[in-house]
Formats: structure tokens, sequence, C-alpha cells
């Protein structure tokens, strides 16, 4: 390598893309990305490697699937036609939101030249944004009964806590909380999965958003199966209010669950909130939270639920670190029965 050159290593590379260290050997494992190789084998990124990645990066950030990336890079640009599509839809959205502000600002302004002094509500409705969901209840069993509330609710929260905590009776009492949730329990093929199927072939609309989505998580390493349509179908109904899901991992492979949670988080920070309760590591990857999401933490002990900032060293971060496991080890104890329902 040329001396003169500045070359990164993965984790440098990742934090100057923005992206973790994880989502970099995704795009060289498919064939994006082609890090150099020092003498000692540790993957290297000089400036044309760095250009290739922020390209991916962006790509990415619109909404396109790696292997439409793939088509991009190699030179199709029509491949960009639907991502450009959406991203135009949400630019016209944020416009007509921009415009309603101006307005605002134009009527307080009219208001005051003809002497009206704008009052503190009418300034606090300007500068602040429409408020996201919030839920305050009493915690059920396990816990004794203290108040617990949850406000500014993101459109990605993942429940996970060890065995025995209680997250699944937290997960049941925010559904049953929140305004017309809706709680996809581990029976949705053949519980509230036949109503989801059912529909979906009732409602054209809504079978083509789910193939449009299956088709594009498919593009991204995921597996079609049953287990996925059903997720699909709920993800994609009319949002009527918060949709809580039990272990959306179940049935899915490792790559499945990587690119569901990619298509969950491109949905956009007006999105319906969806809280999933999962102990699988691909499905509440670390390195990958960002905006937009909030962790919820059930301790052993259980002392109420905590919310948990993405990094280490804050508080309760190592405890969530050491109750998720791989996809892989997951699968291996999907059967195992715990003596106290999580």
């Amino acid at each position: 390598m040329p001396s003169s050159v500045r070359f990164l290593n993965a984790s440098e590379a990742a934090r100057r893309l923005g992206v973790s260290a994880k989502a970099l050997r995704l795009y060289e494992q498919c064939g994006l990305v082609a890090p150099r190789r020092t003498a000692a084998g540790w993957r290297a990124y000089g400036p044309d490697e760095m250009a290739r990645a922020g390209q991916i990066v962006a790509l990415r950030a619109l909404g396109l699937s790696l292997a439409r990336i793939a088509q991009v890079l190699d030179g199709d640009a029509q491949a960009l036609e639907p991502a450009l599509a959406a991203h135009q839809a949400t630019l016209e959205q944020q416009g007509r939101q921009l415009a309603a502000t101006v307005e605002k600002v134009r009527e307080l302004r009219a208001g005051l030249a003809r002497g009206r002094t704008p009052d503190a509500e009418d300034l606090a409705r300007l500068m602040t944004p429409a408020a996201r969901p919030s839920v305050a209840f009493d915690l059920p069993w396990p816990w004794g009964g203290e108040p617990f509330a949850l406000s500014d609710i993101p459109p990605l929260t993942y429940i996970t806590g060890p065995l025995g905590s209680g997250k699944t009776r937290l997960a049941l009492r925010l559904a049953e909380t929140l305004p017309d949730a809706t709680f996809l329990g581990l029976d949705r093929m053949a519980g509230e999965g036949a109503a989801v199927r059912a529909r979906r072939e009732a409602d054209p609309d809504l079978a083509a958003r789910v193939d449009g989505t299956l088709a594009w998580l498919v593009e991204d390493g995921a597996t079609a199966s049953n287990d996925l349509l059903v997720l699909l179908a709920a993800l994609e109904a009319e949002p009527a209010g918060a949709l809580v899901i039990d272990m959306p991992e179940h049935g899915l492979d490792a790559s499945t669950q990587t690119a569901l949670v990619a298509w969950l988080r491109r949905r956009g920070p007006d999105a319906r909130p969806v809280f999933l309760l999962t102990r699988s590591s691909a499905i509440l990857d670390l390195p990958a939270v960002g905006t937009g999401e909030a962790i919820l933490y059930c301790p052993a002990n259980h002392a109420p639920p905590i919310r948990v900032a993405p990094y280490p060293g804050a508080p309760g971060f190592e405890a969530v670190t050491s109750c998720l496991a791989s996809p892989e080890v997951r699968a291996r104890t999907a059967g195992m029965i715990a003596v106290m329902a999580g």
C-alpha cells in the first residue's frame, strides 16, 4: 500500500461512514466493496474503498436493497427509479409540512401587525413538532404495581430481558394500553395469522404492498416463508395503532431477520410504532441501533423496566448484551421451556 495514503481499519471506516462494522462486512460479502488487506490480513479502507462504501451507504439511505445497489453500481440507472420516487414522496410530504409551518409564522406576523402578541401556546405549537405517542400504566405481575411511563415512543422499540423477567407481560400491557394497538403472539400462524392472511386475501392493495416488501427483503437476503408473510401482512396493514410482536425472529433465519430490521428502519420517522419482543442479536443489533429506535430492558430481579441507550457504558447496556444470542443459538434453544415465562 502507498505509504502516503491514509488507510482506515474496519472500525474506523464504519465510524467515518456512520454505519456498523457488521454492515461493512455485509457489503463485502455481497461483493459491493473490496477492502484491501494488510500484511497481517486486516481489512484496510483507502480513499477508493471509502468512496465506494460511501456510495453504498447513500443508496441504502434511499431505501435500495443490496441487490438493487449492485445493479446501480454496475451502471443500471433505472434501478434507482422506485427509490427516487419514494424519496420524492417523502420530500413532498416534508415540503407540505414546512409550508404549513410557514403559514403559521405568516399568521403570527399578521397578528403582530394588528397588535396581537402571540402567547406561549402559539409559539410552542410553532416550534414543537408533532408529539410521538406516550403511554402510562401500573406495571402488572411480577412487578408490584409500580407506575410505568414511556414517552416519545419512536417508530421502532425493542423489548428484551432474561427469561422470567416479565418482558412478555410488559409487551401485553403495552398492547392493551396503547390506542388501537395489536399484539402479534407466537400463535400468529394459527391465531392472529389466520385473520391477517384473510385480510391480505380480501384486500388487493394490502396484498400488493406485502408482495412488494417481500421482493425487497428477498433481494436483501431474506428467505420467503409463511412466518415472514404473516409478519409483513400485519406490518403493511393500514396503521390503526402500534404493533407489538412477540419474537419476530420466530421461523426466520439470520439473513431474513437482518433484512427485516433494515426494512423496518427505512419506514421513516412518522411510521406507526412497532415493538419487537426479542432476544435475537440479529433483530436487536446493538451497534446498528440509531435514532428513531429505543430499547426497553426488563431486569431479572423484577425492578421496573428501563430505557437503555445503545452504547457501551450506558446504564443497562451490558445487561442487554448478556441476554441476547445469535440466531443460530436461538434456533438451538427454541424448544427449551423456561420454568418462568419471559
